[in-house]
């Protein structure tokens, strides 16, 4: 049973960055400067090169998913991303003993901006870095939906926040950038984080935003506008909710599905996915999902099905969410 709120909702305001020119007048920043940063055409060249064969399907363990965390790592570095880890090394190590066995040793991959006021607290935004492989019969799994497109999405969203940042509009809180393994094995590498060794103490995590599957459209939305299934939202607190509501409204307009949000779910996407390793911490969550398709877990899940417009417009509308959870002047509250 939900647990009811004991305040009143206050109303959710809009965020924006200030800081300070060279005569110290207040100039502030609008999200939508940075969020412009993310675009179909760098979402496309990226994830034609991290769901392509070499990868191998990007099996836990394999070489494929040991190609896929050199990717992830480049791109952090080529953008001067850093890692909370320590200076160069963006890997998580977690011991073949921690998964199913015959599963061998594998890593998470984490970068971070730290928050100019407020860096104790910390955002995260996540997505698994793993498929499931290749199939018996040798074909490549390349799992374009399931999850590059989550991946490409974080990394793009890591270099929109760093030009910000850049710029002297960093958020005043902590982001931190979590790509986890072993997702499709049971979310191990989620479960790792939260439980083994988080990097961030777990009672300063605000909120985490999760992505699984957003380049594609399902049946059920076929043919129609640009939507989100969101799932969570409002499980933990309201205010998260409310405020994911008004990004949307304010910014872009998509049609949010709650149907899989629903306590009686029978497919349980609630529990599938890895935000659900931060919701049973009581962090308030949110995961982003486009619904399956006819190429879930197939071959033929692959880079030239992804609606890259509507890739582009959910990333960006992900992006200006983790910036007003950033930069609001409260965290948001858990009910």
């Amino acid at each position: 049973m939900k647990i009811l709120a004991l305040f009143i909702s206050t109303v959710i305001t809009i965020s924006s960055c200030s800081s300070q020119d060279k005569n110290g007048q207040n100039k502030t920043a609008s999200p939508e400067t940075y969020a412009k940063t993310i675009t179909a055409s760098e979402l496309k060249d990226m994830l034609y090169v991290y769901a392509s064969d070499d990868f191998e399907g990007r099996k836990t363990g394999e070489p494929g998913q040991k190609k896929a965390i050199e990717f992830i790592k480049s791109h952090y570095l080529d953008a001067g991303i850093s890692s909370p880890i320590s200076e160069g090394d963006y890997y998580q190590e977690i011991p073949a003993s921690y998964f199913p066995s015959g599963i061998k040793d594998s890593e998470n991959v984490l970068a971070y901006i730290k928050g100019s006021e407020k860096s104790d607290e910390v955002i995260v935004i996540s997505a698994h870095l793993d498929h499931i492989g290749i199939t018996g019969n040798g074909d490549i799994n390349n799992g374009a939906d399931d999850d590059g497109s989550g991946t490409v999405a974080i990394i793009e969203m890591a270099k929109a926040f760093k030009v910000a940042q850049s710029d002297g509009h960093g958020p005043k809180r902590s982001i931190l950038f979590l790509h986890v393994t072993g997702e499709e094995l049971g979310l191990y590498g989620s479960r790792y984080y939260t439980e083994e060794n988080p990097i961030v103490p777990l009672e300063n995590t605000v909120a985490n935003l999760n992505i699984d599957m957003i380049g594609r459209v399902d049946s059920k939305h076929e043919g129609g506008k640009n939507y989100l299934y969101l799932i969570g939202s409002d499980k933990l607190s309201k205010e998260l909710h409310d405020l994911s509501e008004e990004v949307n409204k304010t910014y872009f307009n998509l049609e949010f599905d709650y149907t899989y949000n629903e306590d009686d779910d029978p497919n349980r996407f609630y529990y599938r996915s890895d935000h659900y390793n931060f919701a049973k911490h009581n962090i308030p969550v949110i995961f982003y999902f486009n619904g399956t398709h006819a190429d879930y877990h197939k071959p033929t899940d692959t880079p030239d099905k992804i609606n890259y417009e509507f890739l582009e417009t959910r990333a960006r509308l992900i992006f200006h969410t983790a910036w007003e959870l950033a930069n609001r002047a409260e965290r948001v509250r858990l009910d």
